[in-house]
C-alpha cells in the first residue's frame, strides 16, 4: 500500500496533469453555473476526449469535472435564484436572498469556502473506508454479489419517493435493456431481431449519453419558444473571504455535521446531493437558535446546503470504488469511465489498480484546491458565462454526444441508440419516473444475472450452502425489512391523504 501510495504522490507531480485537472474544474465550474447543464452532463460530453489518455490522467480529469460541476452551481443559486444543479436547490432558500440584501459576496464566499471543506471532508472519509470496505468485499461470491445487488435495487427504489412501483418499473427497463446481445453464461442471442449491432448489446456509454444529455436536450425544447429573462447580478465582488474569521468559526459545527449527512448521502445508492442539501439544511434550521432566520438570508443555511453537496462527492465515490455501485448519477458515468479506462472497480480495485486509484484521490484534492481558486479568481468571467443563450449551447452539445458515441465503438449505430435512450428517458421522465433507477438497473442487472445463474447452480448441489454465505444472509435480511418499512410508510402516507380529503 506504502509503495502505490508513494507511486502516484510521483505520478501526480506532473504540471500538464495538474493542469488538466484545473481545467476540468474549470469546464465543471461553467457547467454547474448554467441552469440546465449538470456535471453529470459535464462528464458524458468529455468521456469521450479521455480515450487515448491513460487512466489516470482520464479520469482525474473526470473527477475534477464532478467536483467543479457540483460546487458551480452555487452561482446561478445565488445570483439567479436558481439552482444550477440539483445539488444546489437548498442553497438559492438562503443565498438569493443574501444578494437581494447586498450580501452577495458574502453569499458566494461562504459558498466557495465551505464547498472546498465539504469536498475535504469527503474525499478524507472515502481514502479511510474504501480501503476498508474493499477488505470485506474481496469475501464477496456469487451469493453476496446476488443479495448485494438485490439489496441495491430494494433500497433505491424504496428512495424514488411515494410510488415504488414506477421506481420498480425504471429498474426493470434498464435491466431489459441491459440483456439486449448475447447472454453471459451461454451466449445464446437475446432480442436482437436478427440486427448484427445488436448482439455486443447497448454500450453504457451509450446509454448514459442518451439518458442524460439527449433528455435534458428535449426537456429544454419544450420552452424554447418561451421568452424566459433571468436578472443576473454582474456587480458582485467579494473581499477576502466574504466573511470574517469569527463567523467562520461560528459555523464550524454546522458544516461538521452537514459533512456527515453529505457523507452519509452520498453512501447510499441513488440519492444525491439535492437531498443531501435539503436534508442538512433542514437539520442545520432545526438545531438553530434562530429558526425564524432561515429563507431571510443568513450564512447558516448556505454553509449547511454547500458544505452536504459537496461532501456527497467522497461518499458517493466509496461504494462506486470498492463494490462497484454508483452511489448517483453522477458516479454511474463514472462507473462507465473506469470500465472504458480498464480499471474495473470492485474489491479488487486497490490490489490490481492501487497507484490509479490513489492517484485519482490526489487528484480530489488537487481538484478541490482548483475549485476554491477559481472560484475566487474567476467568478467575474463565470458570471458572464451565465449569460450564453442555451439555444446555442446544446445544439453544441448534441453534435458533440454524437462524436462521443461514435467514438467509443466506431460505429454510426450508436447515434440512434443515444437518439432512442434520450427519447425514452423523456417519455419516462414525463410520466413521472425516476431514471436513477433505471440507470442502476442496466449497470446491475448483468451482475444480478450472472450471479443469480451462478447461485442456482451452487443450490442444485447443496440447497442449504447459503446458510455459509451470512454475509448474503444480512443482505437479503435487510432487504426484506427496508422493503417493508417503505411499505408501511407508503401505506401511511396514503392514509393520511384520505383522511385530509374527507
Amino acid at each position: 500500500m506504502s509503495a502505490d501510495v508513494l507511486q502516484a504522490f510521483s505520478n501526480m507531480m506532473d504540471i500538464r496533469l495538474i493542469l488538466l485537472i484545473f481545467l476540468g474544474v474549470a469546464i465543471g465550474i461553467v457547467f454547474g453555473s448554467i441552469p440546465g447543464l449538470t456535471a453529470t452532463m459535464a462528464i458524458v460530453m468529455f468521456l469521450p476526449m479521455t480515450y487515448t489518455m491513460t487512466p489516470l490522467y482520464g479520469i482525474s480529469m473526470l473527477v475534477a469535472l464532478y467536483i467543479g460541476g457540483i460546487s458551480g452551481g452555487l452561482i446561478s443559486a445565488i445570483l439567479l435564484n436558481i439552482p444550477g444543479t440539483p445539488s444546489s436547490i437548498a442553497t438559492t432558500l438562503d443565498g438569493a436572498p443574501m444578494a437581494k440584501k447586498g450580501e452577495g459576496g458574502k453569499a458566494l464566499g461562504t459558498g466557495i469556502f465551505f464547498s472546498f471543506i465539504g469536498t475535504l471532508v469527503g474525499v478524507a472519509v472515502l481514502v479511510i473506508l474504501a480501503p476498508l470496505l474493499a477488505k470485506v468485499a474481496i469475501k464477496f461470491g456469487a451469493y453476496e454479489y446476488c443479495a448485494l445487488a438485490v439489496f441495491s435495487f430494494s433500497l433505491v427504489i424504496a428512495l424514488t419517493g411515494k410510488d415504488m412501483v414506477k421506481g420498480l418499473m425504471s429498474v426493470v427497463i434498464g435491466a431489459m435493456f441491459a440483456t439486449v446481445g448475447l447472454s453471459p453464461m451461454d451466449s445464446i442471442s437475446r432480442f436482437t431481431f436478427n440486427n448484427v449491432n445488436l448482439t455486443a448489446g447497448f454500450k453504457l456509454l451509450v446509454f448514459l449519453i442518451g439518458l442524460f444529455a439527449i433528455t435534458e436536450v428535449l426537456k429544454f425544447a419544450e420552452d424554447v419558444r418561451k421568452d424566459i429573462r433571468f436578472e443576473i447580478k454582474d456587480d458582485v465582488k467579494i473581499r477576502g473571504l466574504g466573511f470574517s474569521v469569527k463567523e467562520m468559526t461560528g459555523q464550524l459545527g454546522n458544516a461538521l455535521r452537514s459533512a456527515l449527512i453529505g457523507l452519509g448521502i452520498g453512501i447510499l445508492p441513488g440519492i444525491g446531493g439535492s437531498v443531501s442539501g435539503m436534508l442538512a439544511y433542514t437539520v442545520a434550521k432545526n438545531s438553530s437558535k434562530y429558526p425564524e432566520k432561515f429563507g431571510t438570508g443568513i450564512m447558516d443555511g448556505v454553509v449547511a446546503s454547500e458544505t452536504a453537496n459537496n461532501a456527497t462527492i467522497g461518499g458517493a465515490m466509496i461504494p462506486l470504488l470498492s463494490l462497484g455501485i454508483p452511489g448517483d448519477g453522477t458516479t454511474a458515468v463514472l462507473l462507465g469511465a473506469l470500465m472504458v479506462h480498464n480499471v474495473a472497480p470492485g474489491p479488487l480495485i486497490f490490489t490490481k489498480n492501487g497507484v490509479t486509484v490513489y492517484g485519482v484521490f490526489i487528484a480530489m484534492v488537487i481538484a478541490s484546491a482548483a475549485m476554491l481558486v477559481l472560484e475566487f479568481l474567476g467568478l467575474n468571467i463565470f458570471v458572464k458565462i451565465l449569460k450564453i443563450p442555451k439555444n446555442y449551447l446544446f445544439p453544441i452539445i448534441v453534435v458533440l454526444c454524437a462524436v462521443g458515441a461514435i467514438g467509443d465503438s466506431n460505429r454510426v449505430f450508436d447515434v440512434w441508440g443515444i437518439l432512442l435512450f434520450g427519447l425514452v428517458g423523456y417519455a419516462l421522465s414525463k410520466a413521472g419516473f425516476s431514471l436513477i433507477p433505471m440507470i442502476l438497473g442496466f449497470i446491475l442487472g448483468p451482475t444480478l444475472e450472472l450471479n443469480l445463474r451462478k447461485a442456482s447452480s451452487l443450490v442444485q448441489y447443496d440447497a442449504l450452502s447459503i446458510l455459509q454465505h451470512p454475509i448474503a444472509i444480512a443482505f437479503l435480511a435487510v432487504t426484506v425489512i427496508t422493503v417493508i418499512l417503505n411499505i408501511r410508510a407508503n401505506l401511511r402516507q396514503a392514509d393520511s391523504i384520505l383522511v385530509q380529503e374527507e
